[in-house]
């Protein structure tokens, strides 16, 4: 989706249509709108409209159509639901086969800055325009999208952040939907690739063999079972300060998880392409650092394998060796995504950071503790965890703190080796599966964990996207590298 600018004021554009927040019955428009108030005011009285979030309704005015696009009561706002409501506005727009969109430049909305509101807004409009139709034989492609922002900016590089997040976020997207035949680590190691060269990051891909002379026993004992080999990919992006200690994001990339010798039930099991989705993350993250040329430098590392129950699969009960060299006995082969992160987090360590956070779909325990309405982060000291919760609240993703305590690491212990990969006492799994991670973190670098499992996908469409791959991270991560210049 193409952004433009326009010093005219929003009803006087000649696009399709006009895109209008609303505020459960409050019309969000800026200072000098009074007439397009009035007007839109006239043709609500007999609407059924309450601006309640995703509720959009579409109103022929002038010529034009207005999308009015609901973010619901002030008493819940978040800033997520601001993005949600540009996404299914631009969304139910395209729908009825509209091309060109304007909004407002600016709105009052209490506490969303000027800026804030350009980038959450004008990366949700870009969402919006999303669809995967990679495998539909019959799917036409659809024509290209257009949006002006109507009215003053003071900073047009938002605008430009914008646009280069939303290209981010719809440029990874069919990846990260894509099932695991196709999506397989080499695939993903490949697309990387291609990316890295595109945007100006260099891109190196660790095979099996390298791996196994690292002494990775983590993420190849994840791929064992499986035909394909695992592959840890590694993302830099340089910084204009490239003598500072760089930033690592590490990213799960399960790119499917059977559960191993473990099995899964298969209800369901169509579902676990989207055991990647951390990676997916961290990939879309990289893209939006490196077009925003953020000043740290920036380091992005997929563990890229999958986890199927064949004859040389890792079986319960046994004993392989990260590197660093802690054992870890394998006590539940679906509990694999930490085999494969302590392995990256170990990588990552070697390149003495300013800080590490891993993003992963780790836990069911998170679904159970918050569902889809915010992701789980944990970390090692608090004020890691704190800018997180500030860049995802910031972002439009909610994240909730879980402790680390102490009973959770000694839960972890093996009687055969230094861990165990499952907590010795039922509960508290997400707490437990973080304190496993933070074992291959040393106490000085500040670390944290996002556990995403209950919010990296939708299985049912929603009025902002259809069923898939959310990319739930990309923007809070992005967020907080930029806050860190």
């Amino acid at each position: 989706m193409k952004f433009s600018i326009s010093p005219a004021p929003l009803a006087e554009q000649k696009k399709e249509a006009l895109v209008v927040f609303c505020q459960g019955g409050e019309i969000l428009l800026p200072s000098g709108s009074a007439g397009l108030r009035k007007q839109l005011a006239a043709l609500l009285k007999n609407s059924a409209f309450k601006g309640e979030p995703g509720q959009v309704a579409q109103l022929p005015l002038n010529g034009k159509q207005v999308l009015l696009t609901g973010i619901g009561a002030a008493k819940y706002f978040h800033n997520g639901l601001l993005e949600q409501a540009a996404a299914a506005a631009i969304k139910a727009g395209r729908a009825a086969g509209l091309k060109t969109f304007a909004m407002a430049s600016t709105l009052t909305l209490e506490g969303v800055s000027e800026t804030d509101y350009q980038l959450l807004a004008g990366r949700g409009a870009a969402w919006g325009t999303y669809e995967y139709a990679t495998f539909k034989t019959s799917a036409k492609k659809s024509a290209a999208a257009t949006l002006t922002f109507a009215g003053p900016v003071e900073d047009r590089g938002v605008i430009k952040d914008a646009e280069a997040q939303g290209a981010a976020l719809v440029g990874t997207a069919d990846l990260a939907n894509m099932p695991g035949n196709k999506a397989t680590p080499t695939a993903i190691a490949d697309w990387a690739k291609t990316m890295a060269k595109e945007n100006g990051l260099t891109c190196k891909v660790m095979g099996e063999t390298e791996l196994a002379k690292k002494g990775c026993g983590g993420i190849l004992s994840v791929a064992s079972g499986g035909a394909e080999e695992a592959r840890m990919i590694i993302l830099k992006h340089k910084g204009t300060d490239p003598k500072a200690k760089p930033i690592v994001l590490v990213g799960k990339t399960l790119t499917f998880d059977s559960g191993g010798i473990s099995l899964k039930p298969g209800k369901g099991m169509e579902w676990m392409r989207y055991d990647k989705s951390g990676g997916m993350a961290v990939l879309t993250a990289m893209q939006m650092i490196a077009r925003m040329n953020v000043e740290v430098p920036v380091v992005g590392i997929l563990c890229a394998a999958e986890n199927m129950p064949g004859s040389k699969a890792t079986r319960p009960g046994d004993i392989v060796t990260a590197y660093k060299g802690k054992t870890v006995e394998v006590c539940n082969t679906d509990a694999e995504g930490r085999l494969a992160l302590m392995d990256a987090l170990g990588l990552a360590v070697d390149m003495k950071p300013r800080a590490i956070v891993d993003i992963a779909t780790l836990t069911g325990a998170v679904i159970m503790a918050l569902g889809g309405s915010a992701a789980a982060v944990l970390g090692n000291q608090p004020q890691i965890v704190n800018e997180l919760i500030d860049a995802g609240l910031t972002a439009g993703e909610r994240l909730w703190q879980l402790p680390i305590f102490k009973d959770y690491s000694d839960n972890m212990k093996s009687d055969f080796a230094d861990l165990s990969n499952i907590s010795k006492t039922p509960g508290a799994g997400t707490a437990t599966a973080a304190a496993f991670l933070q074992e291959f973190v040393p106490e000085d670098i500040p670390w944290a964990h996002i556990d995403i499992a209950g919010t990296a996908w939708l299985e049912s469409p929603k009025p902002h996207q259809a069923p898939g791959a959310t990319l739930f991270g990309a923007r809070t991560l992005a967020q907080w590298v930029a806050s860190q210049d």
